[in-house]
């Protein structure tokens, strides 16, 4: 039995018990029910609710955009896909009613996590922008006849997707896919492709993992490409449409994430379980938004991500300069008509500072007058594109940069 295999039979068990305490959990929750109400009621239910949680299995969740207010008026928002890819769907967010102006192609990590945990972003970009985002697929439920899934075809969904908005799209991308980004936008500028993009935005990304390298730069480091190419990749398991594909499980990816913050999982968890004795709906509610996206995870395609590993974490290929596309050297020299904003968090433990400065330094070709570099200031790495910190200052930079160049 794989691995892969053994996970889903404890899942599974795990669910049959999270049925059970679901079912015991509504009847303490029943309004008829005046046990809910007194204390040892309320003890009952706060405890019931956290074990639910911890053996729950998570699905994506969806953007559930429906609507934007812009200058005071009220546009219904269509979710729709622009256009479908075996391993990726471009999705828009049409605003309807409202012209479309100010276009904007936001990358999602393919990391572990689905393109969703980036809602906050979307509806802050929204009033402002005409919203595209990818949607990456979980590589289990793509069929091996639709073939591998390497680095370069990820720069080469980019490229497309640029080429299908066409000109004056503005580039933002965040965490891993900075990179992919940063190399698109080099190729599409050698290539002198009109749909180059107008600005490029990277946001908290391993630009250059040398520099200030943080517990994750350390991980891919200190253990050889064999041990990542025979403990981290493992089969897709029958039942699904991708039986048989080599895959980095999210479990794994998800498993590694909550390692790495393990005090502050269990102080959140902590914290939930006391609100919910105390009856604070909104801070209860704000917990389980966040933990349904971010328990949610995705496989990444065996390819795209030891490659990305031995290319960037071990090798540092685009920091040095010796980074390639589809066998050809990738020169950034060529990126001098698209501006460039880098922004960091102070605090981000994932990405360090200066990682993603490291752009700057690389695309010398942008005018000085295009380039524009933010750090801010008490953000980790999910601070950089949501929560307070992002509405109330990063989000406003980046448009201002955005509509400084725009065209349209």
């Amino acid at each position: 039995m794989s691995h892969y295999q053994a996970y889903e039979y404890l899942s599974r068990s795990a669910q049959i018990m999270h049925e059970g305490l679901s079912l015991m959990n509504d009847l303490t929750s029943h309004p008829a029910n005046l046990f809910g109400k007194t204390w040892p009621g309320k003890l009952t239910k706060a405890t019931l609710e956290t074990a639910m949680r911890l053996t729950r299995r998570y699905d994506k969740v969806g953007f559930n955009i429906d609507e934007v207010e812009i200058e005071d008026k009220v546009f219904l928002v269509r979710e729709e896909i622009a256009l479908a890819k075996p391993f990726c769907d471009l999705i828009h967010f049409k605003r309807m009613g409202k012209t479309d102006t100010h276009k904007v192609l936001l990358v999602a990590p393919l990391s572990g996590h689905f393109a969703t945990l980036l809602k906050g972003t979307v509806e802050a970009l929204l009033p402002d922008h005409e919203v595209y985002i990818t949607d990456w697929a979980d590589a289990r439920e793509v069929p091996l006849s639709e073939g591998p899934f390497s680095f370069d075809c990820y720069v080469s969904y980019l490229i497309e997707f640029m080429q299908f908005l066409g000109e004056d799209t503005h580039l933002i991308a965040i965490c891993q896919p900075t990179v992919q980004a940063l190399i698109a936008t080099a190729v599409m500028a050698q290539n002198k492709d009109k749909a180059t993009p107008t600005s490029l935005t990277l946001m908290a990304g391993p630009i250059d993992p040398t520099k200030n390298p943080t517990r994750v730069n350390d991980f891919a480091q200190e253990r050889p490409m064999s041990w990542f190419t025979n403990v981290a990749i493992m089969n897709v398991p029958h039942g699904y449409p991708g039986e048989g594909r080599k895959v980095y499980p999210g479990f794994m990816q998800l498993g590694g994430f909550i390692s790495m913050n393990q005090e502050t999982h269990n102080k959140k968890y902590m914290n939930f379980f006391q609100n919910m004795l105390m009856g604070e709906t909104e801070d209860t509610d704000r917990f389980r938004a966040f933990y349904d996206e971010y328990m949610a995870v995705l496989d990444i395609p065996a390819e795209f991500y030891l490659e990305t590993i031995e290319r960037i974490f071990k090798n540092n290929e685009l920091a040095n300069g010796t980074i390639t596309y589809q066998g050809k050297p990738v020169d950034f020299n060529a990126i001098d008509n698209t501006a460039l904003l880098t922004v960091e968090g102070a605090d981000d433990d994932i990405c360090g500072l200066k990682q993603t400065e490291a752009a700057q330094d690389i695309c010398q070709k942008i005018p000085k007058n295009m380039r524009k570099h933010h750090v801010q200031q008490g953000a980790g790495h999910y601070g950089i594109f949501s929560g307070s910190k992002f509405r109330m200052h990063i989000r406003p930079l980046v448009t201002e940069f955005i509509h400084k160049y725009d065209n349209s």
